[in-house]
């Protein structure tokens, strides 16, 4: 009997492990962390290099104090720069491969290869001085920026040293290379985005259970108990996450009585829930919310009404994607996007970001919740193709059966080809109902 109840639960936990996608293990994944790294210094870097007018770039971080720029050059094995690791890309001009150097005691990675012996010369930081000295750049490009915290990763002491073991000439070389880190951070390759397309599955497939049956019973779970639940999830299937994620309830009551309940929050037949929810995996990340409705008694579905709201929700991320356009700026389309949906009698919120190496990645900002007129800087940031951005919205709709507005908060991950924009793994079209009126979602 014993051993009929393990096969049993080992097939139970086989099946739930099989609606995932495949996660591959941790040894598959630093293989393809590094091979996809390889590819971008490659095929990314140099074009971009080119186009920010930037023939030398250095990039300098001390252990545990890493700038952002520097852990996605890292390979997979490296969980942070050691003592003080600095690295040089060297643009030897159009038809000449890339020179990729590493102040270091040892390569970094397969293209930063090792050029300092401290054997023969102690002092890292003259190695370095003499290293750019000797290939003359037109223009030195370093991590300090005004307006992006990823491209500021420069420390104040970091900066002194290098401008202190600078030759006189070359300091007025020295310039912020702001929009190549920018560029090198947001740009995806062909292969990434075929990655990322089963990344962003997981995550759906993760929201999907986490908004079932088997993890809420209504009248028992409360929305704590859900949040918790997507980060053991996580963990159980070897993954990360960036952010802790949250899970909401607007229902048929005054806001006055749902904050006087105990909380958390009890999930309640009735109940519009919402979810905020992301991974981490092969250093790419995702950033979704969704919504679900949880049945009340008779009911197969949720009411037409919400439905119709969720729709409206739909409509919007239609429009602002509509306004994607190479060399239009973040500002530029939150403005013709606001517009459009206000003359369509839409209530609009948008504050959509790109996402990739982070989760509030660099980039395009198409406006902040709270600066829905335009933000500065990262806002006139033009937008550029081979970007993946986190379609971030809301639009607020009046129910008159609930005698009050509710929110229809999306966000969903797509990219920008600099052609059309596609949702990287389609998108949420329709609430999630609990418990789901499909059987084969029910088994």
């Amino acid at each position: 009997m014993k051993r009929l109840i393990l096969l049993l639960a080992l097939g139970w936990s086989l099946s739930a492990e099989a609606q995932y996608p495949l996660i591959l293990s941790q040894r598959e994944q630093a293989k393809v962390v590094d091979e996809l790294l390889e590819d971008r210094l490659r095929q990314v870097l140099p074009g971009l290099m080119r186009r920010e007018g930037i023939d030398l770039w250095v990039i300098i971080s001390r252990e545990y104090n890493e700038d952002p720029v520097i852990r996605t050059l890292l390979p997979a094995t490296w969980f942070a720069a050691r003592r003080t690791t600095m690295l040089i890309a060297f643009d030897r001009g159009e038809g000449k491969e890339m020179e990729y150097l590493a102040v270091s005691r040892y390569d970094v990675g397969k293209l930063f290869l090792r050029a300092w012996d401290p054997d023969s010369n102690p002092d890292q930081w003259a190695q370095l001085g003499k290293l750019i000295a000797d290939r003359n750049p037109k223009k030195i490009g370093i991590n300090k920026a005004p307006h992006y915290g990823h491209a500021d990763g420069l420390t104040s002491n970091d900066y002194d040293n290098l401008m202190r073991v600078l030759p006189k000439p070359l300091h007025s070389r020295v310039t912020s290379a702001q929009n190549l880190a920018v560029g090198w951070l947001e740009t995806r390759t062909e292969r990434e985005m075929v990655i990322y397309q089963q990344i962003c599955r997981i995550a759906h497939a993760i929201i999907q259970e986490g908004f079932s049956d088997k993890v809420i019973q209504p009248g028992v779970t409360t929305t704590e108990d859900v949040v918790w639940w997507y980060r053991e999830k996580i963990k159980s299937v070897k993954l990360d996450t960036w952010f802790q994620p949250s899970v909401s309830v607007q229902r048929n009551e005054p806001e006055a009585i749902t904050a006087k309940r105990p909380q958390p929050l009890v999930i309640q037949p009735g109940d519009l829930l919402h979810v905020d929810f992301g991974i981490t995996y092969l250093r790419l990340n995702t950033d979704t919310q969704q919504h679900a409705y949880v049945l009340k008694a008779g009911e197969t579905d949720a009411p037409a009404y919400l439905k119709e709201a969720f729709q409206k929700g739909n409509r919007l991320q239609d429009i602002l994607t509509s306004h994607f356009q190479t060399g239009r700026t973040g500002n530029e389309i939150l403005k013709a996007t606001r517009e459009q949906a206000l003359a369509e009698g839409i209530t609009p919120s948008i504050y959509t970001h790109p996402i990739g190496f982070h989760g509030h990645a660099a980039g395009t900002t198409i406006g902040m919740w709270d600066m829905q007129g335009g933000v500065p800087f990262t806002g006139d940031y033009p937008l550029h193709a081979n970007t993946a951005y986190s379609i971030e919205l809301n639009c607020t709709v009046n129910i008159p059966l609930w005698k009050k507005d509710i929110r229809i908060q999306l966000e969903e991950d797509g990219y920008f080809t600099g052609a059309a924009f596609y949702y990287i793994d389609g998108r949420q079209k329709q609430l999630i109902v609990i418990p789901s009126s499909d059987p084969i979602n029910r088994q």
